[in-house]
């Protein structure tokens, strides 16, 4: 979990510096996005095949894997600034987030007792959460330069990997030796609420805050200032986890999804007048970050629920394809609607993407498990 935490300080450091130098190269917001979208490209891709790489390896040795390859990508960002490359380095810090990140989630669903999912799986999500928050507002507190930012980016990836080289990280398991196996489409189509309720988190979450902060740099927000946007998602993520894992103990899930539902479609219409108060956009983005987050981590709780008797494995892959789904179709689609339909046709967007997952979850029928 801290080594995760590492790796997410990390990348909400690099990510948003990363789409400020693009856009002072003079690259479209379209151009950012594809940049923000590779690495959960990759993920997506990748998800399918890591359980037989766990299988094959061990789940601690791919982690490892994982923030090694991480790692050697942020530090490619300091050699080159060819736009060609930096997508190539982006699928590499991919390929090693799939490996991490599966086995982080999957040891949490695996291991954590019934009585207490709601509530250590919102505490890990309230730490990625304050690392969310702080990492983009490190430029501006330390007053660090692109490239220094690039520096302490590496060093935390490097501390996250040396954090977890104990040998007793080799000998971790996320499954039962017996389990009976489930593929990720069988997975999908067991929840798929829960599915679309991750890439829906996925773009509100992860998917907006480099978007976003290219288009504060676009109306003449200096670095400090544009990258606070990313720091309000953030912000927004770490309040309400440990909250929402405390209320997946306590309250009917389906609630609390179309609860959130609603919230993202009021902060979408809002962000249709950013035009008018820019004061807007760091409204909208803390709603983003906080319910963004809250949407995967209830699907997580939901996850280690409803497939304690299949595949945890399965179920949490599931939702981290859906997750990074969504957070590379958030910049792609954000940075397209930007440059040709303005503020309002990104508004009308996450509107129309809040409103499905609102309608999605008054038809779901109850599963046996979701009064947990």
């Amino acid at each position: 979990m801290l080594g995760t935490t590492l790796v997410v300080l990390s990348y909400s450091l690099l990510n948003p510096v990363l789409a400020v130098r693009l856009q002072q190269a003079g690259a479209s917001s379209t151009a950012i996005g594809i940049v923000a979208m590779l690495p959960f490209v990759a993920v997506a891709l990748l998800v399918p095949i890591v359980p037989a790489l766990f299988a094959r390896i061990g789940v601690g040795q791919a982690y490892r894997l994982g923030l090694a390859l991480e790692l050697v990508a942020c530090l490619g960002y300091l050699l080159t600034d060819h736009y060609g490359v930096w997508c190539v380095l982006g699928l590499m810090a991919g390929m090693g987030a799939a490996a991490a990140w599966n086995a982080t989630e999957g040891l949490i669903a695996h291991n954590v007792p019934p009585s207490h999912r709601g509530r250590l799986t919102g505490l890990y999500q309230t730490l990625l959460g304050a690392a969310m928050a702080v990492g983009p507002l490190l430029p501006g507190l330390l007053r660090l330069s692109p490239v220094m930012a690039n520096v302490l980016a590496a060093l935390g990836l490097a501390a996250g990997l040396a954090l977890t080289l104990s040998p007793a990280v080799r000998h971790l398991r996320a499954s039962h030796v017996d389990q009976a196996h489930m593929s990720l489409l069988s997975a999908w189509r067991f929840r798929p609420a829960l599915g679309w309720a991750a890439v829906v988190g996925g773009v509100f979450e992860v998917g907006l805050g480099s978007i976003t902060t290219a288009y504060g740099s676009q109306i003449g927000l200096n670095l400090a200032a544009a990258t606070s946007i990313a720091g309000a998602v953030g912000i927004g993520s770490f309040i309400l986890q440990y909250p929402t894992g405390w209320l997946a103990d306590h309250v009917r899930s389906r609630h609390l999804f179309a609860s959130g539902a609603a919230l993202l479609l009021l902060s979408a219409l809002a962000f249709v007048q950013a035009a008018h108060w820019p004061v807007l956009i760091w409204v909208c983005a803390v709603v983003w970050g906080a319910v963004g987050g809250a949407l995967y981590t209830l699907s997580m709780i939901r996850v280690a629920h409803d497939f304690a008797d299949t595949s945890a494995l399965a179920g949490t892959s599931a939702m981290i394809a859906g997750y990074t789904a969504g957070g590379a179709l958030g910049p792609l689609v954000s940075g397209w609607m930007l440059d040709h339909f303005g503020v309002g046709g990104q508004g009308w967007w996450l509107g129309a993407l809040a409103l499905s997952l609102l309608l999605m979850q008054g038809r779901r029928p109850s599963s046996p498990t979701d009064d947990c």
